[in-house]
């Protein structure tokens, strides 16, 4: 059941993004924004750990997860370390998930050709 959910969930986030910039014509940077921002929200409003016993991919895996880690760690580490936790600790809770895309964005432009168009 679990796998139901997070499928049915993942869609219709993904759903909601497409419907922002088919129908309201936002351009996908800002619908990136959007899911971070409401991402960061919910885990600050106490919503994010319940959605995410429902549906653990389902919410985990978009973007909005990139934003419950950043508040999470926030939080987490402001707790233990005061404003300079606050300051610091989203980005140390998601170090690896940034460090990885880097890594991997530059392995693949040392492969891949760029055409003209």
């Amino acid at each position: 059941m679990v796998f139901l959910w997070s499928f049915l969930i993942g869609g219709a986030i993904c759903t909601i993004g497409q419907i922002l910039i088919d129908k309201f014509k936002f351009e996908p940077a800002k619908v990136i924004v959007t899911f971070i921002t409401v991402g960061t929200l919910l885990p600050a409003l106490g919503i994010w750990t319940p959605l995410k016993k429902i549906a653990p991919s389902g919410f985990s895996t978009p973007i909005m997860g990139f934003g419950a880690m950043l508040a999470e760690g926030s939080m987490k580490a402001g707790a233990e370390k005061g404003l300079l936790g606050v300051l610091s600790g989203g980005l140390i809770a998601t170090s690896y998930g940034i460090a990885f895309a880097i890594i991997v964005g530059y392995l693949t432009a040392l492969v891949a050709k760029p055409k003209e168009k």
